[in-house]
């Protein structure tokens, strides 16, 4: 059993949230509430849960504001957010659980599995840097967690020079480092960096487009080269879009 707080200064969704938690997570138990980020800093102090549902957006500040000033962090944490896009898109490359209002049953069950099977709070610490560093770094300046089978690192998307795709997995090659072979499927990757100049160009492979360096046409197929020398296959289907791309740059 989990002992959990839930931390947002409206009133109606709090207890809203609350309703919904007892009636899906039956592994929870709410040991108090709070409706702003002084109050929410006091009752992690005397409730010391397991778990925080905690608001991004406060009346006297934000969700990140009361984690600065909790330490050390000795609980998991499940944001619950209005936020869209670029803030949405920093919450995926730290790997950190988000809910967006309102909250969905299914996906408030998912988050809470994970918390009670998450990692070390260390761990957690390390995400929560990576993520308050990207949501004060320019777009194309941004972080992105990779867990491989045992570590965690922090990489610089600019750095990520093309990914490859085998079932589950996916592998990353980079600028001046070893690559890496992390658990998670290419379509998730294709989602968080296309808005960062990257390219599907093959149900195999993603490419920075900052890293190309020519294209080859040839009978046995379509080859682009990046300036790594590595090889990528253009599929057939996606070739047209990726003229249209090089047309753009």
């Amino acid at each position: 059993m989990l002992r959990a707080v839930v931390i947002d200064d409206i009133e109606k969704i709090r207890k809203g949230n609350i309703a919904l938690i007892n009636a899906n997570c039956p592994n929870i138990s709410i040991v108090g509430q709070a409706d702003s980020v002084a109050s929410g800093i006091k009752l992690i102090k005397q409730a010391t849960p397991d778990l925080v549902f905690l608001d991004v957006e406060m009346a006297d500040g934000t969700g990140f504001d009361l984690l600065q000033k909790v330490s050390p962090i000795t609980f998991k944490v499940i944001f619950i957010t209005g936020y869209e896009d670029f803030a949405i898109r920093a919450f995926r490359f730290s790997a950190i659980d988000y809910l967006l209002k309102p909250l969905d049953s299914k996906e408030l069950r998912d988050a809470v599995l994970k918390a009670e099977n998450a990692l070390s709070t260390d761990v957690f610490e390390m995400k929560l840097h990576n993520l308050l560093t990207n949501l004060e770094r320019p777009k194309n300046l941004q972080k992105l967690v990779l867990k491989t089978n045992d570590k965690i690192y922090s990489v610089n998307i600019q750095d990520i020079i093309n990914c490859e795709a085998d079932k589950n997995y996916t592998t990353f090659y980079f600028v001046n480092a070893p690559k890496l072979l992390v658990s998670t499927n290419l379509k998730e990757y294709e989602t968080m960096l296309g808005p960062h100049n990257f390219f599907r160009t093959h149900k195999s492979h993603l490419i920075n487009m900052a890293y190309f360096d020519h294209f080859i046409k040839s009978e046995g197929g379509n080859t682009i080269v990046m300036k790594n020398k590595a090889s990528i296959p253009l599929s057939v289907r996606k070739k047209e879009e990726f003229l249209i791309l090089l047309d753009s740059l």
